[in-house]
């Protein structure tokens, strides 16, 4: 595996990754603070082998039976189509026309609704178990997705893309666990943006290649097509920004 995949492969599978854990992680720790820790780790872990099998039948079958040139122009399309989702939701945070991502109150909110539900003692808590397992598998799903989709290249890529991630889970599960709190300091807005940006550029240059275009460069071509991504998009946001009253710009909610 040279390093030139490892970069390309690991990198944006990392980083990505990363916003995702943090979004589930959030969650998971409400339930184990409100309910206990038992039944939210078992639904995390039933979760996590959930998307290990995703990952392991639907992403070593395509990488190994489709056609490499199908597939960087299927897996392409839909990694521009799932950046510009981010890329979009981003602009429109930072233009202050969609609320600012908050994970502090989605804690907050989580909690208030796990405490509402109530908690049978010596009891399973199905609840606690699901509302895990759903969070867990619902973000994770995305992470699987960004990890077949960067590890299209290859086995090499493959396994590349796969350490990014496990390596994005242990490092938001350690923070985690040792402040027992929701990640706040992490800039997931600013991550989310760049995520998106780089999601975008990568599905461009895929697609291009799947349909046979020939980039200046190679992949020397990206950081130039990334630039224009995040040049576009930070002009969308003072524009859009430019266009709100005054004073009507959306204070930070868990939107």
């Amino acid at each position: 595996m040279d390093l030139a995949t490892v970069a390309i492969a690991a990198t944006p599978s990392f980083l990505a990754s990363a916003v995702e854990f943090v979004e589930a992680t959030t969650i998971v720790l409400a339930v184990g603070i409100t309910r206990g820790w038992r039944a939210p780790l078992v639904g995390t872990a039933l979760a996590t082998l959930t998307l290990a099998l995703i990952v392991a039948t639907l992403g070593v079958a395509l990488v190994t039976v489709v056609p490499e040139h199908l597939l960087l122009g299927i897996v392409g399309t839909l990694l521009l189509l799932f950046g510009l989702r981010w890329l979009r939701k981003a602009v429109l945070r930072f233009a202050g026309i969609v609320a600012v991502h908050d994970e502090e109150e989605i804690y907050r909110r989580e909690v208030a609704e796990l405490r509402a539900q109530g908690l049978r003692r010596n009891r399973w808590d199905w609840i606690g178990m699901i509302v895990a397992y759903k969070a867990v598998l619902l973000e994770g799903t995305e992470v699987a997705f960004i990890v077949i989709a960067f590890g299209a290249k290859g086995v090499g890529a493959m396994n590349a893309a796969i350490l990014g991630a496990i390596a994005a889970g242990i490092i938001v599960i350690a923070l985690a666990s040792a402040l027992r709190a929701p990640l706040t300091a992490v800039p997931e807005n600013w991550m989310k943006f760049g995520v998106g940006a780089m999601l975008s550029s990568f599905g461009i240059f895929w697609f291009g290649e799947g349909v046979g275009a020939a980039w200046p460069g190679d992949a020397a071509s990206i950081p130039v097509i990334l630039g224009s991504f995040l040049l576009a998009s930070w002009i969308a946001v003072r524009m859009l920004g430019g266009l709100l009253p005054q004073g009507a710009r959306v204070e930070a909610r868990n939107v």
